[in-house]
């Protein structure tokens, strides 16, 4: 190292090249100390971008499930009364004459049905199980944007000609009949009635029983329902907007229409689920910012390990910083030079981590074929803040070097 003072004259400065040369065997001189050093920096740039990585594939599996759930979705359902004693005496529900109200009122829907929740005796199989059986709409279908994996789901016509015929869900078709196939065709009774089961069908987004459908379900048509409960009251209405950009407009005028035809102290949920997208939104951001917290503390971690090993080697070469000085080297140059230490090091950590980081979500990509969302951006401002922070924890340990009196370098003991 100190071959390299015989470049240095009085008043001559280091050039850039220079400086990295012996930045470079400074380094070398210490690679232990150097390449742990460079680790940590690495760990902190790669868990930076695999934070960014899993926030967004996550954000977008959430985001994703609400929208196949449907954003364009309205429900309104019957709460109760705002004043008075909440008896079902006084019960004002929902109707399908309230359903035709809004469908003449509210432009813009595409689809529109009814819900009635019948919890009957059913048996299936032979067997008496709890079932939840709902009397809807042929629309209901496109509502809720069911997929029918075995026959077909009930029409228009047997929706007029109420005939009986029903669709079970999945789990309920392979616990009755081993198989969702062999459901379809087989005859189950509901009340006494008989009906022909025509398909089998699940939700688009698994909802853990979180909505109107549960795992043990049987839709039949509404009409059928609205002659088992003698009422043509309804548990819920539902509506489907051509325009998801509608939806939050629609939804008031709906409640007006609603409101408009009951009794002024009853009261009705409408809503949809632009609040529930709204709010994964902010919980998403939430997780995200709590994790790149923890990443940008291991990276901090980083970062007190470059000013360690700077101060170090700051300490380890004061007789060296002497000898400089005395033969012409500036502060600005003494300073020059160990930022450059501290940046190498911070550059090569970046390197190292970035490239973890992207290798990792593309292996991901590839080897378990699921859709990782890797964000470019996120590694640039990764290795980016990698060697701010290199910059930034070393400018402590050059400043004080860059300042150290010659003759007190010279005493220094090699």
């Amino acid at each position: 190292m100190l071959g390299n003072l015989s470049k240095l004259s009085t008043g001559q400065r280091l050039d850039l090249p220079e400086v990295l040369r012996i930045s470079l065997d400074s380094l070398r001189a210490d690679k232990l100390r150097t390449g742990m050093t460079a680790l940590s920096m690495a760990v902190g740039t790669a868990a930076l971008i695999l934070v960014v990585t899993v926030s967004l594939t996550g954000r977008s599996y959430i985001l994703g499930q609400i929208e196949n759930i449907g954003t364009n979705v309205i429900w309104a359902e019957y709460t109760g009364v705002s004043s008075g004693p909440n008896t079902e005496s006084l019960g004002d529900r929902l109707t399908v004459r309230d359903l035709a109200a809004v469908e003449k009122s509210v432009p813009g829907i595409m689809a529109a049905s009814p819900v009635v929740d019948l919890r009957l005796n059913t048996f299936l199989a032979n067997s008496n199980v709890p079932v939840l059986v709902l009397g809807v709409d042929p629309q209901y279908q496109l509502v809720r944007r069911l997929v029918v994996s075995e026959g077909r789901f009930f029409d228009q016509k047997d929706e007029e000609s109420a005939t009986k015929v029903a669709l079970l869900t999945e789990h309920l078709a392979r616990q009755q009949f081993k198989s969702p196939d062999l459901a379809l065709g087989q005859v189950i009774h509901i009340e006494g009635m008989p009906f022909l089961i025509l398909g089998v069908f699940r939700e688009s987004v698994d909802t853990m029983g979180q909505s109107e459908i549960e795992a043990n379900t049987v839709l039949i048509p509404y009409s059928i329902a609205r002659y088992m409960t003698g009422s043509d009251a309804v548990d819920q209405l539902y509506f489907s907007m051509a325009d998801s950009a509608a939806v939050s407009e629609a939804t008031e005028r709906i409640r007006a229409v609603i409101v408009s035809r009951h009794r002024p102290e009853s009261t009705y949920d409408v809503s949809n689920m632009t609040d529930v997208l709204d709010t994964a939104k902010k919980m998403a951001a939430a997780l995200t910012t709590l994790l790149l917290l923890f990443a940008a503390v291991t990276l901090l971690a980083g970062g007190i390990g470059i000013m360690n090993i700077m101060w170090a080697t700051v300490h380890a070469r004061t007789h060296e910083i002497g000898v400089r000085k005395v033969v012409g080297a500036t502060r600005r140059a003494i300073l020059l030079q160990f930022l450059c230490e501290a940046l190498l090091v911070a550059v090569v950590g970046g390197l190292a981590g970035t490239l973890i980081g992207m290798s990792t979500s593309v292996s991901m990509r590839l080897f378990f074929h699921y859709p990782i969302d890797t964000s470019m951006l996120s590694a640039v401002i990764a290795f980016l803040a990698c060697c701010l922070i290199g910059i930034a924890f070393g400018i402590s340990p050059a400043h004080n070097a860059a300042r150290l009196d010659p003759v007190e370098c010279l005493r220094h003991e090699e």
